[in-house]
C-alpha cells in the first residue's frame, strides 16, 4: 500500500478507497479475534449447567451478525444508507449487552455456583458488542469512502465547512 501511495497520483476517491479499505482490513482482522474469543468461551460454557434460558444473547448475536454483513455490502455496493442503517443499529447491541450483564449479574449474586458459565456469558455479550462497533466502524469509513463526509469527526467534515 506504501508503494501504491508513493508511487501514483490518487484522486482524492481513490485515496479515500484506498484508506478505507486498509481500516477495514483492521477491523476485520479484530473481528476474527472476538469470533475466536466466542468460540473458546463456548466451549467452556458448554462444560457446565446452562444458567437460564438464552433469548437475548442469541437477538444480539444476530443483530451483530447482521449488521456486520450490512456493512460489508455497503462497501461492495458503495451504499451510503445502507452503511447508515448499520449505525442506527448500534444503539441496539449496547442495550442488549446492558441488559445481559444486568441479569447476569443478578443470576451470579442468587447463586454462586453460576458465577463462572455466567461470566462466561458476559465475556460473550462483550465480545458481540465488539463486533457490533468494529461493523460501525466498517460502515462510517464506508459513508467517507462513498460520500467524503466524517461521521466520526463531523467538525472535520470538510463538505459541510
Amino acid at each position: 500500500m506504501v508503494q501504491l501511495l508513493a508511487l501514483q497520483q490518487l484522486m482524492a476517491a481513490d485515496l479515500r478507497f484506498v484508506l478505507a479499505i486498509a481500516r477495514i482490513n483492521n477491523d476485520l482482522e479484530r473481528i476474527g479475534d472476538e469470533a475466536v474469543n466466542i468460540a473458546q468461551s463456548a466451549q467452556r460454557i458448554a462444560r457446565h449447567p446452562r444458567v437460564k434460558p438464552y433469548v437475548d444473547l442469541p437477538r444480539m448475536g444476530e443483530l451483530a451478525e447482521k449488521m456486520m454483513r450490512d456493512s460489508l455490502d455497503s462497501l461492495v455496493r458503495r451504499d451510503v444508507e445502507l452503511a447508515r442503517s448499520v449505525l442506527s443499529r448500534d444503539d441496539q447491541v449496547d442495550q442488549l449487552r446492558d441488559q445481559i450483564f444486568r441479569e447476569l449479574l443478578s443470576y451470579m449474586m442468587g447463586d454462586s455456583s453460576v458465577v463462572f458459565p455466567a461470566f462466561e456469558l458476559i465475556l460473550v455479550a462483550k465480545n458481540l458488542e465488539r463486533i457490533a462497533d468494529h461493523a460501525t466502524n466498517i460502515a462510517e469509513d464506508v459513508i467517507y469512502m462513498v460520500a467524503g463526509s466524517d461521521v466520526r469527526h463531523p467538525a472535520v467534515d470538510r463538505n459541510t465547512a
